[in-house]
């Protein structure tokens, strides 16, 4: 429990604040920043370039440093950065530290990973995996609540100081667990050293099952989730729906995703990985269904399969891709999936503007989201029905799975 606790503040640092929380105080920031609307679209497109470099770093040569130094490293940047933040009055600079901030998050969580499924018991992996990527959902919850309560009182600059403040606690206690991690002996010690060469790594995503599929969801993931988050709000405004609606939806998807994590990992620990992917993929998937057919009636309802599915999916598919692969080689695999998911949510992204654009409405996305979601489903049903068929997995030296 406390090395699921302090991974999971690790994931409201990097993800909660350094990636979620300029979002939520542009409104405020701007009133003595000049942060346009052209800005925006240019910050969201470098953190996404960056998050995506991260990602793939840690995929070809995370391996090569010790996963528990990259946490205290990305982790003591965040901090840092956050601090900074706290006292920039130039647009480019906060740019430049936001980019900074992506980079690092995805660098972290990809260590994460590494060092949960290597010191976790095996029959809790996957939900140690999803409780610490949960912690993203409370990093939501934490940002609405300095927007409430910090910032009329102390203003916008005193959140990225307490944001700073709370990582450099993180920081401390990170250390302080990673040394007691240290002391005990890994119970795969043997595998986890074994990493896959860059050639290696893309022949095993192509040619192999688990890893194939883990990138291919994270994929369809991100066409499906980014689009929905980036043009809720402007879609919602389109059918001139009252704007306190898109809030009680995120709200409701942040709640969801603190509780899910915990819940969604146990499943997958004793029921398996299939069981809890399509209990998460068809909860998104219904809630988009609904969507869609009465966004007035059902946006809070989307939220919820939102967060039902988002926040936890992370962790279900390390834990999933753990039992074929060893740990090192999951960080890898992991790696390429964010990757995946980044491009998936840029193409998202791109096909909802040219829908918008040629058809002056939002609603076509929404659809292709929708279509997207039971495709999920009916991959988690597969999944489901023959993840029993396939024989316990050895490692070969290359850390991946026997057949």
């Amino acid at each position: 429990m406390r090395m699921t606790t302090t991974f999971g503040a690790n994931q409201i640092i990097s993800h909660g604040f350094g990636v979620f929380l300029f979002a939520a105080l542009v409104p405020m920031m701007q009133e003595s920043i000049e942060i346009s609307h052209w800005y925006l679209a240019t910050i969201g497109a470098m953190t996404q370039l960056s998050y995506l470099g991260g990602a793939m770093l840690l995929g070809l040569i995370g391996h090569r440093i010790d996963s528990g130094r990259l946490v205290l490293i990305t982790g003591s940047v965040t901090s840092v950065l956050l601090f900074v933040m706290a006292s920039l009055d130039d647009p480019l600079l906060v740019l430049l530290v936001l980019t900074g901030m992506a980079a690092s998050a995805a660098i972290s969580w990809g260590a994460i990973v590494e060092l949960i499924t290597r010191y976790a018991r095996s029959e809790l992996c996957s939900t140690c995996l999803s409780s610490a990527s949960s912690g993203t959902a409370w990093g939501y919850g934490l940002n609405g609540l300095l927007i409430l309560m910090v910032v009329p009182l102390l203003g916008w600059r005193s959140s990225w100081v307490l944001a700073g403040m709370l990582g450099t606690f993180t920081v401390i206690l990170t250390l302080f667990l990673l040394k007691n991690l240290k002391q005990r002996a890994a119970t795969k010690s043997a595998e986890a050293s074994v990493a896959l060469p860059a050639g290696q790594l893309f022949r095993i995503i192509l040619r192999e099952r688990a890893a194939f599929f883990a990138c291919l969801i994270c994929f369809m993931v991100g066409f499906a989730t980014m689009p929905f988050s980036t043009w809720l709000n402007t879609y919602l405004a389109e059918l001139m729906l009252p704007p306190a609606l898109g809030g009680y939806t995120w709200t409701v998807s942040g709640v969801t995703g603190m509780a899910a994590g915990f819940l969604s990992g146990k499943l997958a620990d004793s029921k398996g990985h299939g069981m809890a992917l399509l209990i998460v993929f068809g909860g998104f998937a219904l809630g988009q269904l609904a969507f869609v057919y009465d966004p007035a009636s059902f946006a809070v309802f989307a939220g919820f399969g939102y967060g039902l599915m988002y926040f936890p999916m992370w962790g279900i598919i390390a834990g999933w891709v753990n039992q074929h692969y060893s740990s090192t080689a999951t960080m890898q695999i992991n790696g390429i999936g964010m990757v995946t998911f980044g491009l998936g949510g840029a193409l998202g992204n791109l096909m909802a503007g040219f829908i918008r654009d040629f058809s002056g409405s939002l609603a076509g996305i929404y659809w292709i989201i929708t279509i997207d979601a039971l495709l999920l489903v009916v991959l988690a049903v597969y999944i489901y029905l023959t993840e029993r068929q396939i024989e316990e997995p050895q490692l070969d030296t290359f850390g991946s799975a026997v057949p």
